[in-house]
């Protein structure tokens, strides 16, 4: 248990000096699962080993506690469990189709490699071989679609410094290059990935554009002002997937020998889950992209029902079949 306290400790000050704005005592708290006074003792034993520690007044009143910068660099190590998670994401990204992130991963892998003490990093390197045998990762089956890194990076550097961008856009139903003037807002990432931005005359707010289908990005050279108003978080929650439409009040009935699976998805980030009586299970949540809940429910067969809208109901109860297993 001591052992464990100290370990506490050592990450707290390491957590104390990489928040630049520094840790209140919820902060503390809610990080090590401990009460407010827990939280007091173990921000006192830090100051008490590390008196330059600084105290800062927020914004928002409330006293924060900052280690200054390098102070305990010397005590920070990696260990290969660590070292296994990011190989383990940078695999996760490539199997996503995110080449553009497995590439930063990889990178910021052996940056933190080449930081580690020669002798330490032969300790490790027997662990990390281990675990990243264990640690398997199901190819998802299917084809998926290349998506262009050049392209990738030439919009995140738009993103970032709010620049108008021209691009040339391929229309799926005829094959034909469009050209658009847009204000990159961000990317949505899934099944699908997706450039979210509004067209630079203004025009039709919010769209989105298919980034497989993105043959080339130029700088038009042009800064545009960032919509304040504009959450990425909260716009993507507006649906189901990707595909966006006018929300819908949506109520699925799982029978009773799928609810417990069904009780174990996060269908939807604003979903409530009812159980009935008669042990089945009711979600309800509002969202749009009902062609794309209709895909997904398929998997289901005749083991969901739904029951609002009518538009999604017509397009799926009328097709359920019995399936061997549960998605």
């Amino acid at each position: 248990m001591r052992h464990e306290k100290a370990e506490n400790l050592l990450l707290l000050a390491m957590e104390m000096q990489a928040a630049r704005g520094g840790l209140t005592l919820d902060d503390i708290a809610e990080r090590f699962a401990v009460g407010r006074r827990t939280a007091m003792r173990m921000r006192d034993a830090v100051m008490r080993v590390l008196p330059q520690t600084e105290e800062l007044l927020g914004d928002d009143r409330k006293k924060r506690w900052r280690v200054p910068s390098t102070t305990v660099d010397r005590l920070i190590a990696f260990s290969a469990d660590e070292l296994a998670a990011l190989a383990a994401a940078t695999n996760l990204m490539d199997d996503a189709n995110r080449p553009d992130l497995a590439v930063l991963l990889g990178d910021l892998s052996q940056k933190i490699k080449s930081l580690m003490k020669p002798d330490i990093r032969r300790r490790a390197e027997p662990d990390l071989e281990a675990l990243m045998e264990a640690e398997g990762i199901a190819a998802r089956p299917g084809p998926r679609r290349e998506i262009d890194t050049r392209i990738l990076e030439a919009l995140r550097r738009a993103i970032l410094a709010c620049d108008t961008v021209k691009i040339r856009y391929r229309k799926r139903k005829d094959d034909a290059l469009q050209t658009y003037r847009l204000h990159p807002y961000g990317f949505l990432h899934g099944h699908r990935h997706y450039l979210v931005a509004r067209r630079a005359d203004g025009g039709m707010g919010n769209r989105l554009f298919s980034l497989p289908d993105i043959a080339a990005v130029e700088a038009a050279g042009l800064p545009f002002v960032r919509d304040p108003g504009f959450d990425l978080e909260a716009y993507a929650a507006e649906a189901f997937g990707v595909f966006h439409e006018p929300p819908s009040d949506v109520v699925w009935r799982f029978a009773p020998h799928a609810a417990r699976t069904a009780a174990e998805f996060t269908f939807h980030p604003g979903q409530i889950q009812e159980a009935q009586a008669d042990g089945a299970l009711v979600v309800r949540f509002r969202a749009g992209g009902l062609l794309e809940m209709a895909w997904h429910l398929l998997a289901w067969g005749d083991a969901v029902e739904v029951l609002e809208p009518l538009a999604l109901a017509e397009l799926v109860n009328p097709h359920r079949r019995h399936w061997e297993g549960l998605p």
